[in-house]
């Protein structure tokens, strides 16, 4: 594992880091990437060759990629697409430059930095790229419109991928995880009171329970440490020739299948049940 290098984006806390650290140990050469200064300094710090890696940027993108092939002397064995961040708020709520801003991250730089280490994949005959999607790339909650719009274009895009490399030995993967042990909550609270006037809001009354929810540190049902998204990646990096995707938590199969098999009315019935209509 030594040879083969990885690049993973938002690593400053949560599944970044988790993955960062665990392939490390697994004997891979790891650059673990963060948006801001002082998570890069901490990574570091922790024994990570880091780089800053703004996804908003394309100068960073481009600066973060031509110094990993700088080091690599021009190999590059995965890159694995985890930064993203969630917006929430009733879509009407949405002003274009937010959902711009979830866009530019969760998507628009994401697939800028995957078209610039492609290249470096072709050349050397191989590589695996990993999107970072969600249960919200299947189905869809109230209130999280934004982040619902950007992995499901991301499991879109992935899909395209694959058909347009499949002559080649460069795989894609889509791992789906639900809920895990994160600072994705925290996060999202403060995109949410940055960008949405809740008190002139049709949804108001929702949004007080939205923000119950945000504020609280009660993890959701069935919530996995993330360790077990470890697990599959490791799955998808190893394998001979790897899965189209791989969900993680019990909430994500179970949405998969009945995504398939129900009508359009009782799934949404569900999903508005399970998410105490976009609340939970």
């Amino acid at each position: 594992m030594k040879s083969k290098c990885i690049l993973i984006t938002g690593c400053s806390s949560g599944i970044g880091r988790c993955l960062a650290h665990g392939l490390k140990k697994r004997g891979y050469r790891v650059f673990a990437t963060a948006r801001r200064e002082k998570d890069v300094t901490a990574l570091s710090e922790a024994g990570l060759e880091s780089f800053q890696l703004d996804l908003d940027s394309p100068e960073s993108v481009h600066n973060a990629v031509k110094a990993v092939l700088e080091q690599t002397q021009g190999r590059l064995y995965a890159l694995i697409n985890n930064g993203a961040y969630g917006q929430p708020g009733a879509v009407e709520d949405l002003s274009r430059d937010v959902l711009r801003a979830q866009f530019e991250t969760n998507l628009l730089g994401t697939q800028e930095l995957t078209n610039r280490v492609i290249p470096a994949m072709r050349a050397q005959g191989e590589g695996r790229i990993i999107n970072m999607s969600s249960m919200l790339g299947i189905v869809c909650f109230a209130y999280r419109g934004a982040y619902n719009a950007t992995k499901f274009a991301l499991e879109a895009l992935s899909d395209t991928m694959r058909l347009e490399l499949r002559d080649t030995n460069i795989f894609i993967s889509v791992i789906e995880p639900g809920p895990i042990e994160s600072r994705f909550r925290a996060n999202a609270y403060v995109a949410f009171k940055h960008h949405i006037d809740r008190e002139h809001s049709a949804h108001r009354e929702h949004y007080a329970r939205l923000e119950n929810r945000l504020e609280g540190s009660k993890p959701m049902p069935f919530t996995l440490p993330p360790e077990a998204v470890l697990k599959k990646v490791i799955r998808a990096l190893e394998s001979r020739r790897p899965k189209a995707r791989y969900g993680v938590t019990f909430p994500t199969h179970l949405f998969a299948v009945l995504r398939r098999i129900l009508p359009v009315r009782m799934l949404d019935w569900v999903l508005a049940v399970v998410s105490n209509g976009g609340q939970r």
